[in-house]
């Protein structure tokens, strides 16, 4: 069983809702400080917010690059990133270019990634691949583009595509990256059964608004089994 401190260092507690207001966020960075998270993930115009409530805390503040879409041109999406820096995110979350890597512009993908990886200076960068929209070909070949443009993980799902991640997407995923990168399972996980499901397939991170109630499971299952 995994403890419950392994657990919340791997979870990053998500907010990117359009209609989250301040005390949603305030709500968010409380729950994941309690809980000693790893991130909160928000979007843009939340992270100067969220960085300044988490000031004296161990969570990290995650920001949404080119979010939801990833529609956004390079430069446009390096400005964001840089933008998100300054604003304190110490990790970014950019969505893939999904429609280049379907016409096979790999060239463009790779190019739309390291702007990202570059204007980062250093910070955690995670590839959102939309996993749902993507033939097992092209979930391979994704991977192995955020790879040779830098980035340090690579993740299933915005959240808001038709469906979110699968342990056999998370597992593909693994394998293709082997150990040298980090994979982020995210989309649909709202309970700690769906959460182990990830992990154990490889995922490293896991993104859900639904943290805390993970947490209160492994409590509740953790004093049941007296192994705490």
């Amino acid at each position: 069983m995994i403890s419950i401190e392994e657990l919340a260092g791997m979870i990053d507690h998500t907010n990117v809702q359009r209609d989250a207001t301040d005390d949603d966020i305030h709500a968010l960075c409380q729950e994941a400080d309690n809980y000693d998270f790893n991130c909160v993930c928000v979007t843009p115009t939340q992270a100067d917010l969220a960085s300044e409530l988490l000031e004296n805390s161990n969570t990290q503040v995650c920001v949404v690059i080119g979010f939801p879409f990833g529609v956004q041109t390079p430069r446009a999406k390096a400005f964001e990133a840089e933008e998100a820096v300054a604003n304190g995110a110490s990790e970014l979350d950019m969505v893939m270019n999904i429609g280049a890597l379907k016409s096979e512009h790999y060239s463009l993908v790779q190019a739309d990634i390291a702007a990202v990886v570059g204007a980062a200076r250093g910070r955690v960068v995670k590839v959102i691949l939309e996993t749902a929209l993507l033939t097992r070909d092209e979930k391979i070949i994704a991977c192995q583009l955020a790879r040779e443009a830098g980035a340090h993980y690579v993740k299933t799902s915005t959240g808001f595509g038709v469906s979110g991640a699968t342990v056999e997407d998370v597992r593909l995923m693994r394998e293709t990256v082997g150990l040298e990168m980090g994979v982020k399972a995210a989309g649909g996980i709202r309970d700690l059964e769906t959460a182990l499901a990830m992990i154990d397939a490889g995922a490293s991170k896991i993104g859900t608004s639904t943290g805390v109630q993970i947490m209160e499971e492994l409590l509740e299952q953790g004093e049941k089994e007296d192994i705490f």
